[in-house]
């Protein structure tokens, strides 16, 4: 099973490794990481990268495509040759999902138009400029075999779902129990509508990452 996760300078590094270290452990995975050239791409801090070790046009064809977000999904929203890259491997592949600004690429792809989706919080009027109709919950499935995460920290909640439908109950419960997936936050403020004022305006002066349009350089 070939699990293909395009890498762009600017991802979100947990919107990338949280799915990965879920999926990885499917039986009889081949976990690819893709770029337009080989070699590393920079997370969206510049302090982390992660080797794609195939390129777009080597990988034509998976089961499961993984496209995550941040600041280089922002970026690449016009980027034609990347879109018709997630378009044709959507074709072939069983499951399409995206994390967190992941979804923008699926929605400006034109895979997500009519379709209930979601993303980060601070991206859903782009979300809908698309086509798609915003949705809260944190993984939301569709027809097509389309499978969108909020967030960041929700692609590990897409995961394991994702591998209950792929290897059943039992083995992403095992899965779960491996990585020790067990949420207890200290505080109560992990969606926009639970956190306080405070919390979002120290947000406000402090942006980074995936927030929205504006910390991606658009």
């Amino acid at each position: 099973m070939r699990i293909a996760i395009p890498l762009l300078d600017g991802f979100t590094a947990l919107d990338v490794v949280g799915p990965y270290e879920v999926l990885r452990m499917l039986p009889g995975s081949d976990v690819v990481f893709v770029g337009a050239a080989t070699g590393p791409y920079a997370d969206d801090n510049g302090a982390l990268s992660l080797v794609a070790t195939a390129t777009f046009s080597a990988v034509t064809e998976a089961d499961v495509l993984v496209v995550p977000g941040g600041p280089g999904a922002w970026r690449s929203l016009g980027d034609e040759s990347l879109l018709d890259w997630i378009r044709g491997v959507h074709a072939s592949a069983e499951w399409t999902t995206s994390v967190c600004t992941g979804s923008l690429l699926l929605g400006a792809a034109g895979l997500l138009d009519g379709l209930e989706a979601t993303t980060h919080w601070g991206a859903v009027d782009a979300l809908e400029s698309y086509g798609a109709t915003y949705t809260g919950r944190r993984v939301v499935e569709q027809p097509g075999g389309i499978v969108t995460a909020a967030g960041v920290s929700s692609g590990i909640d897409m995961a394991l779902r994702l591998a209950e439908l792929i290897a059943g109950r039992v083995a992403a419960e095992a899965f779960q129990l491996a990585i020790e997936y067990d949420p207890q936050p200290p505080f109560d403020s992990g969606s926009y509508a639970k956190a306080s004022q405070e919390a979002k305006d120290y947000l406000a002066g402090h942006a980074r990452g995936t927030v929205g349009p504006k910390s991606a350089g658009a």
